[in-house]
């Protein structure tokens, strides 16, 4: 019998690690320990989710746990592409959230290392991965429903909560610029839905209409792309408010040449309870569809790839140009030289 691939996690500083380290253990995953600098602030809840991973002392005995597949990342976004590189060159794959990295230097180096290692870096774009909705779009356009993918629309609105954010959620260095950070998401989305394997981006504007008092925050941004394959249009911000019952109205429209898809991914205002809700418009259907038993497949695709060296999951190219676009569109909206 295999034996159970075997996991710890470096930064818990994002929410993020309560569904990568619960996905990964929900495909038979062993959570055998994790590190964290200092107390974030979804520590206390860290352990009562997971009482039986235990917490370390150094992170080195975690890199030097020749047992451990599998690293994961979710500490200050600044702070990941240095632990993945210790990660890697142990002889660990690695699991990053969202941004992977937050330079191109950063990003850069990353590269240099999965060339050298050979190991897999991968990130839990989790507006993607860890949305059925997305995957029952996915299996739509595979089978042709809408046709050719023209546009995605991709609409990312967030929560400020603003008493729980530590003090690096408002520094630009530190978290990348909203581009760089969530609106990783989308471009992979557009990526993927697109079957691009690379953009141009037209347009990327920033903005912090009304946090005047953190000026390393961006409240606002978007952007738009455009493939050999299609367009896509992306608008991010900080300005969900307090009556929604959930984080942020997160959408995705993908037109195409002979219809489109909505997903309305975490609330239908006004419509139906739950969440991966999905429209479907085309010649012979229009129609209403709950997908939230579509499944999420990247995390058992990951433990294939861990197992048998595939890219099933994510391809290492995608990520790679994910970020490397997100980065630019970052640096394009500030008026940076590329």
């Amino acid at each position: 019998m295999t034996r159970p691939l075997k996991f710890a996690a470096i930064g818990i500083d994002h929410r993020h690690i309560f569904g990568m380290a619960q996905n990964m253990m929900d495909e038979g995953a062993e959570f055998v320990g994790w590190f964290t600098e200092g107390e974030p602030e979804p520590t206390e809840g860290f352990i009562k989710r997971f009482p039986d991973a235990p917490r370390v002392k150094t992170a080195e005995a975690l890199l030097n746990d020749p047992s451990i597949d599998l690293i994961m990342l979710s500490g200050i976004p600044r702070e990941r592409a240095g632990w993945a590189i210790k990660a890697m060159d142990a002889g660990k794959d690695v699991m990053s959230d969202k941004p992977g990295c937050t330079t191109l230097a950063q990003l850069d180096d990353i590269k240099a290392c999965v060339a050298r290692t050979n190991r897999i870096w991968s990130i839990d774009f989790s507006e993607r991965f860890e949305v059925p909705a997305v995957t029952k779009a996915a299996e739509l356009v595979a089978e042709g429903a809408i046709g050719k993918v023209i546009q995605t629309i991709g609409l990312g609105p967030h929560r400020l909560n603003r008493p729980s954010r530590p003090d690096w959620f408002f520094e630009r260095e530190s978290y990348g610029g909203i581009l760089t950070d969530i609106g990783s998401h989308q471009i992979d989305q557009f990526l993927y839905f697109t079957g691009s394997d690379d953009a141009e981006i037209t347009m990327a504007n920033v903005g912090n209409f009304a946090n005047q008092s953190d000026p390393g925050l961006n409240d606002f941004g978007e952007v738009a792309l455009r493939s050999a394959n299609g367009h896509g249009y992306i608008r991010l911000d900080w300005f969900t408010p307090d009556a929604l019952p959930t984080w942020g109205d997160g959408r995705l429209t993908i037109l195409g040449t002979e219809g489109y898809i909505e997903l309305r991914k975490y609330v239908d205002v006004g419509g139906a309870e739950g969440t991966d809700h999905l429209i479907l418009v085309n010649g012979a259907r229009c129609e209403k569809i709950d997908a939230s038993d579509a499944g999420m497949p990247y995390f058992a695709r990951l433990t294939h790839d861990i197992r048998n060296r595939t890219e099933t999951a994510m391809t290492q190219a995608h990520a790679f140009k994910v970020c490397e676009l997100a980065l630019k569109a970052q640096l394009i909206a500030e008026g940076a030289s590329l």
